[in-house]
């Protein structure tokens, strides 16, 4: 009888590579020392001053890249094209905005403890799902725990029904926009279709100051490379590589002993709660939260920011979102009546003729400038 051969396994890879590594870093000094000394120390009417508008901006698009990054992880990387990542990006900014709202205190309008929307609808106390809301520590685990466990419970139903492909887009965008209907009811507590704004304050720091602009904007982009490298952790072990093979052959995978449905769950609820986070850090800097934020387009462009910038590459639809955010800002200023066509020119585009992004296109182009050379010498 032969004696079985060892199968090699393949050996894991680093984290980062060492050009990786430096371009972390230097994203990482941008963002907690570059950014901050041109906002704070350099003069305004100096040419290397970064404006408080510049900060906002940037502080809201690195948000919007946290979404992008977590809709990479659950279509790039698992084949599944959610169409509801906006209801968990606005759960996770309504727990922040109740915090917020509790924060104003006998500030409001009506000088009363209770926030001014129930006040003007002659509420006479705080509903039960406001009772933890004035404590911080409190609002940092919901930000997490209520898109995790909405995302939970509805994964779980729809993944062992097996549902998949457009049928899950669908189901997943009708979940968002019948939770934006439920949100615009006044007798919800959620503030109507108004929301939560006025916000005053932060563990009793007051928000519109220029200091607490710049800090929020450090946390945000230290979320950002956190959760970039959280990514790139999952997708290189073997989690990760059951992902890909889910992807790609979901049926061979269940023939060789796994079963799919754990996967999948685990990297959707992880995918929620990302943005979640990504919402808790964009309320405060926008100063507003309101069912606006759960409207389909919201969830569609968020998965247009990850197939502009390249599916499966995590780094991509970072720069996919930083690209289509950045032309909104400008277009919807300088040509408002053209940005929706626009929006929709460059989903076709990219779908036709950039099938692997704007990362895809740069290997290509940088293979096909490096085989010349080799050809040349």
């Amino acid at each position: 009888m032969m004696p079985l051969t060892p199968i090699a396994m393949p050996a894991s890879s680093p984290l980062l590579s060492r050009k990786g590594w430096a371009a972390f870093l230097v994203a990482l000094i941008v963002v907690c020392a570059v950014a901050p000394v041109l906002n704070l120390w350099v003069p305004p009417g100096s040419v290397f001053h970064l404006s408080d508008y510049g900060v906002g901006l940037l502080g809201r698009i690195m948000c919007y890249a946290i979404c992008a990054l977590a809709m990479d992880l659950i279509w790039g990387f698992t084949g599944i094209l959610s169409l509801g990542h906006g209801l968990f990006f606005a759960l996770g900014g309504y727990v922040m905005g109740m915090y917020l709202m509790r924060q104003i205190g006998t500030d409001g309008n009506y000088k009363s403890n209770l926030p001014d929307f129930m006040v003007f609808l002659d509420w006479k106390e705080l509903p039960w799902h406001w009772t933890f809301s004035d404590s911080f520590i409190a609002t940092l685990f919901l930000i997490v725990a209520v898109p995790g466990i909405v995302a939970f419970v509805f994964g779980y139903f729809a993944f062992r029904s097996r549902i998949k492909g457009v049928y899950f887009s669908i189901i997943t965008q009708a979940m968002t926009f019948a939770a934006m209907l439920l949100f615009f009811r006044n007798e919800t507590g959620f503030g109507g279709n108004n929301g939560f704004t006025d916000f005053k304050r932060i563990l009793n720091i007051p928000i519109a100051t220029q200091e607490m602009r710049m800090t929020l904007f450090v946390m945000t982009g230290v979320t950002l490379l956190g959760f970039f490298l959280l990514a790139r952790w999952l997708i290189g072990a073997k989690f990760g590589r059951v992902l890909q093979a889910v992807r790609d052959a979901e049926n061979r995978v269940m023939f060789s002993g796994y079963n799919p449905l754990g996967y999948k769950l685990t990297i959707w609820t992880i995918s929620a709660m990302m943005c979640g986070v990504a919402g808790a850090l964009y309320v405060p800097q926008v100063g507003i939260i309101n069912p606006s934020e759960m409207s389909p387009a919201n969830s569609i462009e968020i998965a247009i920011w990850a197939a502009v910038g390249g599916r499966a590459t995590l780094v991509g639809p970072i720069l996919g979102a930083f690209i289509v955010s950045g032309a909104k800002s400008w277009l919807t200023v300088a040509y408002p009546e053209f940005w929706l066509y626009f929006l929709g020119a460059l989903f076709i585009g990219v779908t036709l003729f950039l099938p692997n992004g704007v990362v895809g296109l740069v290997k290509r182009l940088s293979s096909s400038a490096s085989t010349k050379s080799g050809d040349h010498t």
